[in-house]
């Protein structure tokens, strides 16, 4: 199997012991590892861990991030540091917010509802996926006011709508609106493996319109001569492909919820979203998932924000492993980030309680960052504090 940057072996370069239990977990990589031992299923582990394709914009992800440097200030009092801040007008207690992933109980029977309990903890905002494993009912029904719902836009248009007042009617408190898959990726690991989802396991919010399970046999495997990806076949048969900005506008008056969109990577996108009702935009290419080689999104970030109105709310997410990367993005201009594998794992290794161990590992090391870097809050964090390697002598 092709060898990417996220895997055992890149920990094994790092100079990392096998970990244990969760009590020895000190990063994410070690969490990844962790979870991968702890997930045994080959299966299961690469649909979380792949990219499209070559999976050339999946490690440019990450190390777009290792490719800026810090430019710390001195003599700063560093004694009290604030880590709060608002995203459209909620607080929460951390810039650190969890991004929407699909199936999340082949991680742990815990699934979305250890989740939104972590998310509860900690402070912060979980966004559902369309095809997760649990209701949009059932998780809203343990959520402190703390919920967003991401929405796949299908064919049935009247899919569509009842997702929507679903997710008002289950307390969501923004909707999500994903639009760089009218296709599915070309995961080559996923056709590979045939993946579909084992028996027990359903997209849950779609069991009303009769669409809650993935193609397969009737046992949890791919019929015996499909060569192809469970989900990509779903995809290809019930997600709008002629989906344009005009149903972007019919989205934003299904509700009166906030409109964030997510998968931009231009400028100019950036700005017919906001023509069109967008109240945030989530810069994301799907985690190296969707179009191999398109651009990082750290890099994607620091273009758009040049072209947004100032108090605009952007977000990103996809390669973020430290907390110094949280710090580098919101000094490119990131209201906050959102956070998918490493959640992910966080449930595989224990649950609910992972889930607050990913996320307070990214915290602690974050508010290190900023009292290193001279910062005592949120707002303090500006470009200056940034440098490109290339511009290094």
């Amino acid at each position: 199997m092709r060898q990417t940057f996220e895997n055992t072996k890149a920990q094994e370069q790092k100079g990392q012991a096998p970990v244990n239990t969760p009590e020895d977990i000190i990063n994410l990589f070690e969490l990844e590892q962790a979870a991968r031992t702890k997930m045994g299923n080959q299966t299961a582990w690469d649909y979380y861990a792949s990219g499209a394709m070559d999976e050339i914009t999946l490690r440019e992800n990450r190390q777009s991030y290792e490719r800026i440097f810090l430019r710390p200030r001195m003599l700063v009092d560093v004694s009290q540091r604030d880590l709060s801040t608002k995203v459209l007008g909620q607080k929460v207690d951390m810039p650190i917010l969890i991004a929407p992933t699909a199936f999340q109980k082949l991680a742990h029977a815990d699934g979305e509802l250890g989740t939104i309990k972590a998310a509860n903890r900690c402070g912060t905002i979980m966004c559902l996926s369309t095809l997760a494993t649990s209701s949009i009912e059932e998780v809203g029904a343990q959520a402190d006011n703390n919920l967003w719902f991401q929405l796949y836009v299908y064919k049935d248009r009247e899919i569509t709508k009842d997702l929507v007042a679903r997710a008002k009617a289950a307390g969501a408190k923004a909707l999500v609106v994903t639009v760089d898959s009218p296709l599915l990726g070309r995961r080559e690991r996923d056709i590979r493996n045939r993946f579909t989802l084992p028996k027990g396991l359903t997209v849950a919010n779609l069991s009303k319109a009769g669409l809650e399970n993935l193609p397969d046999d009737g046992s949890g495997n791919m019929p015996g001569n499909t060569k192809e990806s469970g989900l990509a076949a779903y995809i290809a048969s019930l997600y709008d492909e002629s989906l344009t900005w005009k149903d972007l506008n019919w989205i934003a008056q299904l509700s009166d919820l906030p409109l964030l969109v997510k998968g931009i990577l231009r400028a100019d996108d950036a700005k017919r979203a906001i023509k069109c009702g967008a109240e945030g935009i989530i810069v994301s290419n799907h985690g190296g998932r969707q179009l191999d080689t398109a651009i990082p999104t750290i890099s994607a970030l620091a273009m758009i924000k040049d072209a947004v109105p100032k108090d605009f709310e952007l977000f990103v997410d996809g390669g973020i492993r430290r907390g110094s990367d949280i710090l580098k993005a919101l000094a490119l201009g990131a209201r906050a980030v959102l956070i998918g594998r490493p959640v992910l794992w966080g449930l595989a290794v224990a649950g609910s309680e992972g889930v607050d161990l990913a996320l307070n590992l990214l915290r602690k090391e974050l508010d290190l960052s900023m009292a290193l870097s001279g910062v005592s809050s949120l707002k303090e964090i500006k470009r200056d504090l940034l440098v490109d390697r290339k511009d290094l002598i």
